[in-house]
């Protein structure tokens, strides 16, 4: 089963935080581990600084990123909200 959470551009304990940092949180939280214990980290999938630099660029251009990282499908809009999918039998 898959699963899906979406946020809207906090972190798990109410503070803002950038697209990257989210991401961690919420895939640990989903996989019960602590974040820094994901592997590979994030930054070996992709550059958090550049992910984190197209939600603070807010040129009212939209758009949305995607990529598969630690088992899960990431979307990140580009107002700062993320979409993380578990990856399902079917995407393999």
């Amino acid at each position: 089963m898959a699963a899906r959470e979406q946020t809207d551009g906090e972190s798990p304990s109410g503070d803002p935080a950038p697209p990257s940092v989210r991401i961690v949180e919420e895939i640990a939280r989903l996989e019960g581990v602590d974040s820094v214990d994901l592997s590979p980290p994030l930054y070996e999938v992709l550059d958090p600084e550049a992910l984190d630099g197209m939600v603070e660029d807010d040129d009212d251009t939209g758009g949305r990123i995607t990529f598969g990282y630690a088992g899960y499908r990431v979307a990140v809009d580009a107002d700062g909200g993320i979409d993380v999918t578990e990856f399902g039998p079917e995407d393999h």
